[in-house]
Order: structure tokens, then C-alpha cells, then sequence
């Protein structure tokens, strides 16, 4: 501001002094225009300064700015000073990134930065290595056009994160990699490949050990389990003092079985190909048979059953994987849920037709919050001594994840302890035919109970 009223005071002193002179001259207007030329001319020599300042030092800050005084002189200083703290900006800036940088080159892990129009901007030394990218020769390539596989591509361009995507290497098929694809700014992506070769090769190591000890078990506990039902028919032959290991040692062998039978289901799950075309059929048949087989096998507890679904609904799939889903869901709630409980399966659209879910509703003992996130690790338990006196394999949870998964559904699991829970199946509304839609109760209880989406 001072600087402001310096140069009007000293324009009016210029007009004031061309004014005087022009008195004495006998020529005001005259004067006053030189005046007034002279005071512009001034003005525009030191613009015509700044310019060929800026010119030969466009950041400002290479050279010092030329000698002058008044608000030329703040202008001119001004401008250095601002061209000083952006140069340190940039230089602060260009450290960070290079810090980056850096450091990711010591990563095991590829680090790749992709523009919004899908092209490589840098990459570090193990994204040359992982994925074979050349400096300068691939820089501004279409990030596409160098990992060239279909389901690359596909994962891609639909833009859907939510789940790495596993690949063999370019040019290495014995090697597998897992790509994971973050978006920021302007649609531009940072995109993390590891080589999970070893943890590809283990999990198949895993599924295979399973399967084939699961088979190889099968047989003896079979025998085992023949021999001891053979003893058992007989057992008042024997002395009392063994009656009750042989009860024990039958009521094992038999829970053995089912934890085999249901080992050698998630291994079929995992390893078998889904049916190419899948047929449509009922849904409200399917749930009276787990309804009517849950009832008659707890028959002595005194649930009471409802089942409810419109006869016209048809889901496409496979009729017997979703019978056992629909059965695990249905005879764990009969199985926690204290005698003359309610057990409840209803089958509706929701979200005016966007969606179906099937709902496996109790108002049993419940599940606290801290497990639903766990429930469908395969031998989780909540209460082992529990489970242990109800016969569970701690495998039920885990079919039903596989199983939905192989039908594009998903497990979303709502409970409180003490109120119990309800289980429900959401499937895409592509795989249902016929029907209208409805809203389901979105709570089997008064008190909506804590929920969790198991995926």
C-alpha cells in the first residue's frame, strides 16, 4: 500500500511540476502531455526490463532481477521471491519423488504408474523383471498392448478392483502373478504385481493333500465304522464296562466320516469346473425338501418350520449344490437353536427386482459379533466344546461360501448373540426366471443385529 502512494504522489508531482512549467510557458496542455508521456514512457521501459528479465531466466530465479525503485522495485522483487519459493517447492517435491522412487526399486514387488489413457508413465526395476517392461522402449505403450492376455485386458478395462487377478507371467507360464489395480486422480491407476508362485504351488499342494488323504481315509473309517455298528448290535453280549467306549467309538467314527464326506465336497468345490449351462429349475420345491429334511432329522426338538416362496420361481444353477447349501444353513439353525424354536427360509426379490435372496432365519442362541467374520474358515469354531457336542465338522459354512461363489452369489451373515441369526444367500437377479418383486424383512427380530458380508 505504500508503495502505491508513493507513485500517485509521484504522478501528481509530475502533473503539478508539468503544470508550472507550462504556466511560465504559456503552454498548460502542452506541458501536462509531456508530462504524462514522460511518466508512461518510464512505466514501459521498466516493463519492457521485467520482460527481457523473465525471457532470458524463466523461472525467476537464475539471475537477480534488475535494479529499480517504487513499485517497479516490489514488483521486480516480488516476482524473484516468489520464483525462489517455488523453486524450492519443486525441488522438496522432486526429492519426495525421487525418494519414492528409490525406494521401490528395492521392492521385490512390481510398481507401475499408468495415465488415464492407459499408458505406462514409470515403473520399477522389478516390474522389468516380473513383467519384462524395457525404459525407454515401452514408455507411453498402452499397458494392454504389453501384458497381453485376454483376462488382463478384460480386468482391465472394466475397471472393477475389488479382487486382485492371478495370471501366469509373460513369457513364463511356470511362474504366477497376482495383479492389484488402485485408481487415483484423473482415472490415472498405480497398479502392485507380486509373484505368488510359491503360495499358487502350496494352496495346490493343500488341495491336493487334502483330497488325497480324505480319500485315502475314507475307506478304513468305513470298516471301522461297519465293524463297530456289527458290535453294537450285540453290545448286550458284552460286559457293561464296554458299552459305553464302543457308543463313544461309533459316535466318532461316524462324525470322522461326515468331516471326510465334507473334505472331499470342498475339494470337488474348489477343483471342479462350474457347468457351463446351468438349467433352471423350481426354488419352492427345493426349499420344502431341506425344510421337511431338517424337520424330520430334528424331529425331537419341536422347531417349528415355515417356508415361504412363490411357486412360479425359478433359479437357474445346480438343483444339488444348492440343496446342500440351503441344507447347512438349514440344519445349523434347527441344530443351536434351544427345543420349540422357529426356524424360518423365506425366497423373494428385493431392491424392486435387482437382486433374490434366500433367508435362513432362527431365534436361536445367536453368534457374537467378533466371529461372523470368521465363520466360514474352514474348522473356525465359535464354542469347540459346543460344537463338539452337537457332532459338527466346522466344514458346513465353508460348502455354502464355495457353493454360492460358484453360483455368483454371496453369504451375508446377521446375528446377535442371545437373538439369534439369519443367513442370507444373495444371488443376481439374472439367475432367476418367473416371480415378482417383494421386500423381505430385513431383520428376523425387532432389533436389527449386527451383519457381515462373507465373500
Amino acid at each position: 500500500m505504500q508503495y502505491w502512494r508513493t507513485e500517485i504522489l509521484r504522478l501528481l508531482t509530475v502533473l503539478a511540476v508539468a503544470a508550472l512549467i507550462g504556466w511560465l510557458a504559456g503552454n498548460v496542455p502542452l506541458t501536462l502531455f509531456a508530462g504524462v508521456a514522460a511518466y508512461l514512457g518510464l512505466n514501459y521501459w521498466q516493463l519492457w526490463r521485467l520482460r527481457r528479465w523473465l525471457r532470458g531466466n524463466p523461472s525467476a530465479t537464475q539471475t537477480e532481477p534488475p535494479e529499480s525503485f517504487g513499485l517497479w522495485g516490489e514488483v521486480f522483487d516480488g516476482i524473484y521471491q516468489l520464483g525462489r519459493q517455488e523453486q524450492k517447492s519443486r525441488d522438496f517435491l522432486e526429492s519426495i519423488i525421487r525418494k519414492a522412487q528409490e525406494s521401490s526399486s528395492a521392492l521385490e514387488i512390481a510398481v507401475t504408474m499408468i495415465d488415464r489413457r492407459g499408458s505406462l508413465e514409470w515403473w520399477n526395476q522389478a516390474a522389468a523383471r516380473l513383467l519384462g517392461f524395457q525404459y525407454p522402449r515401452d514408455q507411453g505403450h498402452p499397458v494392454t498392448n504389453l501384458v497381453r492376455d485376454p483376462r488382463f485386458a478384460q480386468y482391465f478395462h472394466e475397471a472393477d478392483y475389488s479382487e486382485p487377478l492371478k495370471l501366469p507371467a509373460p513369457g513364463d507360464g511356470s511362474r504366477t502373478l497376482e495383479f492389484e489395480i488402485a485408481l487415483f486422480g484423473e482415472r490415472e491407476r498405480l497398479m502392485i504385481v507380486r509373484d505368488v508362485t510359491r503360495l499358487h504351488r502350496m494352496e495346490l499342494m493343500r488341495e491336493d493333500f487334502v483330497g488325497n488323504v480324505s480319500h485315502e481315509l475314507g475307506t478304513p473309517i468305513t470298516v471301522i465304522k461297519g465293524y463297530l455298528e456289527t458290535i453294537m448290535e450285540h453290545v448286550h453280549e458284552l460286559d457293561g464296562k464296554w458299552r459305553k467306549p464302543l457308543g463313544q467309538m461309533l459316535q466318532q467314527s461316524a462324525r470322522m466320516e461326515n468331516i471326510v464326506r465334507d473334505l472331499l465336497m470342498l475339494t470337488a468345490l474348489e477343483t471342479k469346473a462350474v457347468k457351463r449351462q446351468q438349467k433352471p429349475f423350481r426354488l419352492a420345491p427345493l426349499i420344502r425338501e431341506v425344510e421337511s429334511d431338517t424337520a424330520q432329522i430334528y424331529r425331537n426338538r419341536g422347531h417349528s418350520y415355515r417356508a415361504e416362496c412363490e411357486k412360479g420361481i425359478q433359479i437357474v444353477g445346480d438343483r444339488a449344490e444348492l440343496y446342500s447349501a440351503l441344507s447347512n444353513l438349514a440344519q445349523n439353525a434347527a441344530k443351536y437353536t434351544p427345543d420349540g424354536g422357529e426356524i424360518r427360509i423365506e425366497a423373494a426379490f428385493i431392491e424392486d427386482g435387482k437382486a433374490f435372496e434366500i433367508r435362513v432365519t432362527d431365534n436361536g442362541i445367536g453368534i457374537e459379533t467378533q466371529h461372523l467374520s470368521r465363520l466360514t474358515e474352514r474348522f473356525y469354531r465359535v464354542d469347540v466344546s459346543r460344537s463338539s457336542e452337537t457332532g459338527g465338522t466346522g466344514l458346513g459354512l465353508a460348502i455354502v461360501k464355495h457353493i454360492l461363489l460358484r453360483h455368483d452369489a454371496d453369504l451375508r451373515i446377521e446375528s446377535e448373540s442371545g437373538k439369534g441369526s439369519t443367513f442370507v444367500c444373495r444371488f443376481p437377479a439374472e439367475r432367476i426366471r418367473g416371480g415378482e418383486p417383494r421386500v423381505i424383512p430385513q431383520a428376523p427380530f425387532p432389533d436389527q443385529p449386527p451383519q457381515i458380508n462373507v465373500h
